[in-house]
């Protein structure tokens, strides 16, 4: 009889460990996850509005701390899908569609008026552009403006980024952000005035 208890408590003891075990290891994945930061310190944030432009508009030079913090405005998956509820959220699609243009240019056809990098895409945003882009700087904080443009880079992207958001439910015409590159459904646009305008997004 003492046996069977003996038994009975070491089966207790050991499904206990193992549950202790299983709760060490979860909480080790969440800790080794990339990390989400809700809100961007001050510092960071003014650094960040530091983009320095070239004179014609098109293309610049990010600030030092972008590549600091590694591009992850380009490269995390919580800012680009942040980036995609922005892009739903400030109605850039009443412009833009999915991605195919309207009333604003489209992000698909190799053809970026101002230049596919971020800081072109971040001063658009940001400071707006002639002819119907509206400037968007005191609707948005600067953290979210890069996130925006890290999603619209990746909407009209060469290659397949595999931290990209996926379609929604809604009704798309186009693949994926994260499955298929614009190059390989989309004509490569007019040959541009200046090479900084594309088509290599």
């Amino acid at each position: 009889m003492p046996e069977k208890i003996l038994k009975g408590s070491l089966g207790w003891y050991s499904s206990i460990l193992v549950l202790i075990l299983a709760i060490i290891l979860a909480a080790a994945i969440g800790w080794l996850r990339e990390p989400r930061q809700y809100r961007v310190d001050p510092p960071v944030a003014a650094a960040l509005d530091g983009i320095r432009l070239m004179a014609n508009g098109i293309s610049g030079a990010p600030p030092e701390i972008y590549f600091a913090l590694n591009k992850p405005y380009e490269a995390t998956g919580y800012d680009l899908s942040q980036g995609k509820r922005l892009y739903s959220w400030f109605g850039c699609a009443s412009c833009h569609g999915d991605g195919r243009g309207g009333a604003g240019p489209s992000f698909l056809d190799g053809w970026w008026l101002y230049g596919p990098s971020m800081v072109s895409i971040v001063a658009s945003i940001r400071d707006g552009r002639p002819h119907g882009m509206p400037a968007f700087k005191d609707r948005m904080t600067i953290d979210q403006i890069w996130q925006l443009a890290g999603y619209v880079k990746t909407i009209g992207a060469y290659s397949v980024n595999p931290v990209a958001p996926g379609r929604n439910d809604d009704r798309y015409t186009r693949p994926a952000e994260n499955r298929a590159p614009a190059a390989k459904f989309f004509e490569q646009g007019p040959i541009p005035l200046h090479p900084q305008q594309g088509p290599s997004p």
